[in-house]
């Protein structure tokens, strides 16, 4: 398949820009790629279509303030994006400025606070902060949320709080478990009370999320590098699931990378560091079996996933029935429920 083939044409009005007041009040998009049947639901209603043999694994990585303003020494602006944090107070980065700086430079932040650019390592920096507190305290003070290229407005301070699941435990992602942001404490209430079983991983989301493939073979695609760490209480649970019949469900597609990850050598064991995974139609899933998802920028790695899942034109038809009946799309828009398909 080629990089064009998920191209899809989305009217500019349907990315959603803001969250909805109540989490759980997003459409739900329910989808059986064996059948192709498609139920328009409301997320709020997900306790009613799971049971006690399922169980759901979230990814508990917290988003940080990784956007920082700040000035060169010759007053030029900059914007630094943070990538992923490094110990020592040092991190990997994006930085835009009229010129990139090069290695040796010092930055100022808005507090005068200095960075010092290390290193160049393909398109990121290698930069140290130049500050005695840790740079998760400077990230809080001074940071602002990193919302996507495509929410066309400035983060506000609700964002601190919607732009996060309620269950992020981790800090390190730059960008939200989005599948994630739909549930609330009393959905999930609601998903115990009814005896579904949950856990955690993490995978701390890299801002490379967001690009597009940019070959037009897929195959050729170097995958960006994002931390995990599937533990042993996960795969426990996830045995136990599958032993007793129930649905292995993952909350977003970090999920499904995490556990797929986690089984590339055929059984699931606990695993812990960089996963360049990049699943595409073909791929043999042997973890999940229903996914959780919000819908994904055309051609990118994330649809591409979605469609390996569901099935490339049951996917299709299920995006063009989305923008038909004016889902919201992306970070804060609807959701997806699909069971896998299954090769018959």
């Amino acid at each position: 398949m080629q990089t064009r083939d998920f191209h899809f044409d989305l009217p500019v009005e349907l990315i959603a820009q803001s969250p909805l007041q109540e989490r759980s009040a997003s459409r739900l998009l329910v989808f059986d790629p064996v059948t192709s049947k498609i139920e328009d639901d409301v997320f709020s209603s997900l306790a009613d279509r799971l049971t006690p043999n399922d169980l759901l694994v979230f990814n508990d990585s917290r988003v940080i303030p990784a956007r920082l303003f700040g000035r060169k020494a010759s007053g030029g602006r900059i914007e630094i994006l943070i990538e992923r944090l490094l110990e020592g107070n040092k991190a990997l980065a994006h930085v835009r400025a009229s010129k990139s700086p090069k290695p040796a430079t010092v930055l100022y932040l808005q507090d005068e606070t200095e960075v010092e650019v290390v290193a160049r390592e393909d398109s990121l920096f290698l930069l140290t902060f130049k500050t005695q507190a840790p740079l998760l305290e400077v990230l809080e003070r001074l940071g602002h949320m990193p919302l996507p290229p495509y929410i066309k407005r400035l983060d506000a301070p609700e964002d601190r709080a919607r732009y996060q699941t309620v269950y992020a435990r981790h800090p390190g992602s730059v960008a939200a478990p989005t599948a994630g942001l739909h549930f609330d404490d009393n959905l999930l209430t609601r998903l115990r009370d009814r005896g579904v079983a949950m856990t955690h991983i993490t995978l701390h989301v890299g801002a490379g999320t967001f690009l597009p493939v940019r070959v037009q073979n897929p195959a050729e695609h170097r995958m960006h590098a994002e931390y995990v760490n599937v533990g042993a209480q996960a795969c426990a649970k996830i045995n136990a699931c599958h032993e007793r019949g129930g649905r292995v469900i993952a909350v977003g597609t970090t999920a499904v990378r995490s556990l797929e990850t986690a089984a590339r050598e055929g059984a699931l064991e606990p695993f812990s560091g960089e996963t360049r995974l990049f699943i595409r139609p073909g791929f043999d899933f042997k973890v999940v079996d229903a996914l959780i998802t919000n819908f994904h920028l055309p051609e990118s790695t994330l649809l591409m996933l979605v469609s390996a899942f569901g099935g490339y034109p049951q996917v299709r038809r299920a995006y063009e029935h989305a923008i038909a009946n004016q889902y919201r799309f992306f970070s804060y828009g609807d959701a997806m429920f699909i069971n896998r398909r299954h090769e018959i």
